[in-house]
């Protein structure tokens, strides 16, 4: 256990900063999830309109230094695929 002050807050610090990083990932997972969910049942235009809101939320967590910018423009990219593959 720490015993410096500044070290006792460092912990409490990342304590808070990775409660929010788990909020903001664990959304992200609700949120591709509702999306795969809309393109197996076919509706193109639900999946379009969930793409939309997947894609703003990935880049919102790539601005927050959540998401490398690499790993979300994969992401970004398999989505989009998975709603061309529909056509």
């Amino acid at each position: 256990m720490a015993n410096i002050k500044s070290a006792k807050k460092r912990i409490k610090v990342t304590e808070t900063k990775t409660l929010k990083n788990k909020m903001v990932k664990s959304k992200l997972k609700t949120i591709i999830k509702k999306f795969e969910a809309a393109v197996e049942s076919g509706d193109k235009a639900a999946a379009e309109a969930q793409l939309r809101v997947c894609t703003s939320e990935i880049s919102k967590a790539v601005a927050k230094g959540i998401l490398h910018k690499n790993t979300a423009s994969r992401k970004i990219s398999r989505l989009a695929s998975a709603v061309n593959k529909m056509a």
